[in-house]
């Protein structure tokens, strides 16, 4: 998804506007998970972008996104770019934990 949104829509509450941003943001979220995946991916993560305009968008945290549009919108602005784009994620494998020195320490 990459999209720039309106908060004033002639006609349109501001804030209901943007709650149905927030919504339609959600929504793809959910529907870019439930999607099946690739054989060998662990599961999905999101690479996103935020920003006044497209040029101006810098990466940001999934989690952050909504904090960013309250703020926007708090502040009076008018429009925001959004990117969201749905990437793979593979999970590290763990260090291992139990080698001969901390065995040791463990047992006494």
């Amino acid at each position: 998804m990459k999209k720039t949104f309106k908060l004033h829509i002639e006609g349109k509450n501001p804030d209901r506007v943007l709650e149905a941003i927030k919504h339609e943001v959600r929504k793809y979220v959910k529907r870019e998970r439930n999607k099946a995946l690739p054989q060998g991916v662990d599961y999905w993560t999101f690479d996103c972008k935020f920003g006044l305009t497209e040029a101006d968008a810098e990466v940001v945290a999934l989690s952050d996104i909504t904090r960013r549009m309250d703020a926007v919108a708090a502040a009076g602005g008018d429009v925001f770019y959004v990117e969201i784009l749905a990437a793979y994620g593979f999970r590290k494998p763990r260090e291992d934990f139990g080698s001969e020195a901390d065995n040791e320490l463990i047992e006494d």
